[in-house]
């Protein structure tokens, strides 16, 4: 920019330098000493000057990003400020190092900065931040030199932050097996030894049963009215409890069991009951749960119920008026997880999975609930798109039980009846797997929801064929939107098999090379070679 000089006086050449907010001047010294203080007066009636600008953010939540720029600009460093109460005082300094007035306590205030503090930025007057809670929006009241680099920053920050899509697969196989062979038997009467036998896993309980047999007897009265016998009936509460065990035990045995009883005479019963029974109960479960969301955010899944767990029981002083406290547990697939994305295109998660069920009551008199859990924390890194197994456990439980009465089971063959055997086994695979995949643009969402929707559509299909899928009725009528389909550049899966291995091994027992069609994609196939 040429000077306007008088006669012989030469130009000044201004040359501004926008990376450091400078000019350059070259020309006549007296010329460029004038142009010097004149950009020193310009310079200081500008930072003297308040600008009142407004960020509409389009992406970053104004609250959270509030207090950053508050601790930047040397303010909000206040516990009551993060906590979003009014600050206690506030001193800020001016330019001309004078103090402002305090703030009071009770009236909420915007963060006021006059000088820069330590790791803060430099201001030459007050800068003011706050937001607007009516829209998404921060509003700055600085210098242009503090708008300048605030609005840099807030450009930085309020940019799209990817999403990732967590999927966990769950596996778990279970087999479990178990056989009971025993024989029991009782021997009882009125003057005569008593004799029984009796073990933990055979069920019905023989003791139970004759238990309930002596109290029917015991209660009955026998009279006799004009040459007829009459048989009364009394009730206790010992025979009502013992009647009730029988029922139960009787109603809780599985497999088959046989058995008699009878008099032999003499006021004398004898009573014998066999059970065999085996069991084998095998189990796969496959549970895919998988969500969406913002990279470094964190995000929940339950799929399940809230069962009713007991934690107290009282009764008042007169033992009438029961008072139970129950607390409500989530049972189901649970799913937390928190995705951090790097540079290199690595998902490192923050992760826990739980599998939970009711396996049913602690037993037949105890109602509490029992419940089986498999749980997963952890902390790991994951490539994009690559499945990495996180966690299992491989278990073979058997146990063998053999209950007996002394020297009596060593008889050869009559032994076997003072005998109760039991054996059990079971093995459990379970195995966790995880799957970070990186959401970078409109059209990965895109290819994601049409291939979740063509997975429904397709199953709605195959089960009506001669029907439209419901759910293309619903996004078409309902939602009044174009069903997604997946776009003719989404890369299909190629299927290759069955493959016939006496076919393509050689007479030296070697396996030959054969091509593999290339995919839809056009992705180059590995160099071909000799398998051993």
């Amino acid at each position: 920019m040429p000077a306007a000089g008088e006669g012989a006086q030469k130009p000044v050449a201004i040359v501004p330098i926008d990376s450091s907010n400078a000019i350059a001047l070259r020309g006549d010294q007296a010329l460029v000493a004038r142009f010097v203080s004149m950009a020193h007066d310009l310079d200081a009636k500008a930072a003297g000057g308040t600008e009142l600008r407004v960020y509409w953010l389009e992406h970053a939540n104004a609250e959270t990003l509030l207090p950053t720029l508050q601790q930047l600009i040397g303010g909000g460093s206040d516990p009551a400020q993060k906590a979003g109460l009014p600050p206690a005082s506030a001193s800020p300094t001016s330019s001309s190092g004078g103090s402002a007035p305090v703030a009071s306590a009770a009236t909420p205030a915007p963060t006021s900065v006059g000088g820069g503090g330590s790791g803060s930025i430099s201001t030459r007057g007050p800068a003011i931040i706050t937001r607007y809670e009516g829209a998404n929006a921060i509003i700055v009241a600085a210098n242009s030199e503090v708008q300048r680099m605030l609005g840099e920053l807030i450009r930085q920050l309020d940019s799209r932050r990817q999403q990732v899509l967590v999927e966990a697969i769950v596996v778990e196989i279970g087999d479990n097996a178990a056989k009971q062979l025993g024989v029991q038997f009782m021997l009882g009467g009125k003057n005569i030894p008593f004799v029984a036998t009796s073990y933990s896993n055979a069920s019905p309980n023989i003791l139970t049963l004759g238990g309930a047999y002596a109290a029917t007897k015991l209660t009955e009265e026998k009279t006799t009215v004009d040459g007829e016998t009459v048989v009364t009936q009394t009730t206790s509460s010992l025979g009502n409890t013992l009647q009730e065990a029988a029922a139960a035990s009787l109603l809780s045995a599985t497999g088959g069991f046989a058995g008699f009883a009878g008099d032999i005479g003499k006021n004398t019963f004898f009573g014998a009951i066999i059970n065999a029974v085996k069991s084998d109960t095998t189990s796969n479960l496959l549970a895919t749960p998988h969500i969406v969301t913002l990279d470094n955010q964190a995000a929940k899944f339950l799929v399940g119920q809230e069962v009713p767990i007991t934690t107290g029981e009282a009764l008042s002083d007169n033992f009438d008026n029961a008072f139970r406290t129950v607390q409500r547990e989530e049972v189901g697939i649970k799913l937390d997880v928190t995705p951090q994305v790097n540079g290199a295109g690595e998902v490192k998660l923050f992760l826990r999975q739980e599998v939970s069920s009711v396996a049913g009551p602690v037993s037949s008199r105890n109602s509490d609930l029992i419940l089986n859990k498999r749980s997963f924390e952890t902390v790991l890194t994951v490539d994009d798109g690559e499945i990495l197994a996180i966690g299992g456990l491989l278990n073979d439980d058997e146990r063998k039980t053999i209950e007996r009465i002394p020297l009596l089971s060593d008889i050869p063959l009559i032994g076997e009846l003072f005998k109760s055997r039991s054996r059990s086994r079971a093995k459990t695979n379970l195995m966790v797997f995880i799957r970070p995949t990186i959401l970078r643009n409109r059209e990965d969402n895109a290819a994601l929801t049409a291939r979740r929707y063509g997975y429904i559509r397709d199953f709605q299909l195959q089960r009506n064929p001669d029907q439209e899928p419901a759910i293309d009725t619903l996004v078409r009528d309902y939602l009044g939107a174009v069903p997604p389909v997946p776009s003719a550049s989404t890369p299909a899966d190629v299927t290759v098999g069955p493959v016939n291995l006496p076919e393509l091994r050689g007479p030296d027992g070697s396996v030959k090379t054969t091509d593999v069609p290339p995919s839809i994609s056009q992705a180059p196939a590995p160099p071909a070679g000799d398998y051993p």
